[in-house]
């Protein structure tokens, strides 16, 4: 059976202000170009070099590192010329009703994106802070819109996207398989892959700017996935436990900052 270990990353930027979601919780996930390069660095040093999952076979045996950057914000360019100059290539997910905003990246830096080589998916449309508490037609729509202007932007299919916040359902992989995504990335620390429909779910372990690059290089290496999924079981047994918490907290992180703030 094959395995597949997804890095999920966000910004790289010494100046987290200037990509991406302007958030509270953003920091967590904004790494400085040195530890992005170190953690490239440490990833080519293993057996394991990044895939993309358009090539995959997935009825083949085998294991298959993956590389993914959520948000579309402006830094993705930079993240891209590192995959670049090793030769790799990797998913970058677009939340598509934020192109061309002062953080986030232009229609034209989407294009090279594609031109590059690189997978462009769905984030959908307006990153939902709680996607899956969503009514259905709406879940559906963000995907709907987000793959819609993809494909205009493009001028190819969009088949691949990320499930915003990571916060999956039934319901919210249904949609997406709808919506005619055939590759759908989450956030649950798993190297199995299932089908939901028509679509591929895989897992994800998304990167936080306090990972060692240690840390790192065994993920991409498949090991320490079973203490990621047991540490994000545990947390999504307190958000069921507590979704009024979850919602806070959530709400909390969403908010804006200004610098100084």
């Amino acid at each position: 059976m094959a395995q597949h270990a997804t890095l999920g990353y966000h910004e790289v930027t010494e100046q987290p202000l200037t990509s991406g979601f302007v958030r509270r919780g953003a920091a967590r996930f904004t790494l400085t170009p040195a530890a992005f390069a170190s953690q490239l660095d440490a990833i080519l040093a293993g057996k394991q070099l990044p895939r993309l999952v358009t090539e995959l076979d997935p009825g083949r045996a085998g294991r298959h590192l993956l590389l993914s950057f959520d948000d579309g914000g402006r830094s993705a360019m930079h993240s891209a010329h590192e995959l670049e100059r090793r030769g790799w290539r990797a998913h970058f997910f677009i939340i598509t009703s934020r192109i061309g905003e002062r953080t986030f990246l232009a229609e034209n830096d989407i294009r090279q994106l594609h031109a590059m080589g690189h997978v462009v998916g769905s984030h959908s449309h307006t990153h939902p802070n709680i996607i899956r508490e969503l009514q259905p037609d709406q879940i559906l729509r963000e995907w709907q819109e987000s793959t819609d202007r993809l494909e205009q932007l493009l001028g190819a299919p969009c088949l691949t996207g990320a499930v915003p916040g990571g916060h999956t359902s039934a319901a919210v992989e249904m949609a997406a398989a709808e919506s005619g995504l055939r590759h759908l990335f989450t956030c649950t620390p798993t190297l199995r892959s299932r089908m939901v429909g028509d679509c591929r779910v895989y897992g994800r372990v998304l990167v936080r700017r306090e990972m060692s690059t240690h840390t790192v290089a065994n993920l991409a290496c498949f090991r320490g996935w079973e203490r990621q999924f047991l540490v994000r079981r545990s947390k999504d047994v307190l958000r069921s436990g507590m979704p009024w918490l979850f919602r806070a907290w959530t709400g909390r992180m969403a908010e804006e900052v200004t610098p100084g703030g």
